[in-house]
């Protein structure tokens, strides 16, 4: 926890304030494998349009902090865990749906999970990568819908590495 704390506080450093840059909110849901459910809520405090790069066009990047609290299993073997994560996304307009905006977004992010023992898996370190490709559809000029693929994994830091995996639906607004 005291090394997202540090990162989060040099980031923040760093970013534009808002006057500069816009800010969003999300609110995520998750589905997992089996029982595997959850509830992300994340804020994006930088927003920005990089500009053109030569081989991809014109992007845009994102950071992202969000809590994750994720859920397992029936009433009477339920099982809880929290991640809190820290993910730069990059994102690119590539076509239009009904007129507006289709993007398609990819990002590698850290978490810290609380428990390294969670949905019958030891996922072995407290420590895992949060991996994303999703879809954004623009609805109006602050918000967006996104489907979007999570992988989580301690990517090899420990001998247990079974990873989760998360369909994610999430609706941002921007301010």
């Amino acid at each position: 926890m005291k090394h997202i704390l540090i990162l989060l506080f040099l980031l923040t450093a760093v970013l534009p304030s808002s006057t500069q840059a816009d800010q969003a909110v999300a609110l995520d849901l998750l589905l997992g494998e089996g029982d595997l459910t959850g509830l992300r809520l994340a804020y994006r405090p930088y927003h920005l349009p990089v500009g053109s790069i030569d081989w991809l066009g014109e992007v845009e990047v994102y950071f992202e902090f969000s809590a994750n609290f994720w859920e397992y299993g029936a009433d009477n073997h339920h099982d809880t865990n929290l991640a809190l994560a820290l993910s730069p996304v990059i994102s690119q307009q590539f076509t239009t749906l009904y007129g507006r905006p289709l993007k398609w977004e990819f990002g590698i992010g850290v978490s810290l999970v609380e428990d390294t023992r969670f949905a019958g898996k030891d996922i072995g370190s407290h420590y895992q990568f949060e991996d994303r490709l999703g879809l954004v559809l623009v609805l109006e000029d602050q918000e967006s819908v996104t489907m979007r693929y999570m992988h989580y994994s301690n990517g090899g830091l420990n001998d247990n590495n079974p990873g989760m995996d998360f369909l994610n639906l999430s609706y941002a607004l921007r301010f």
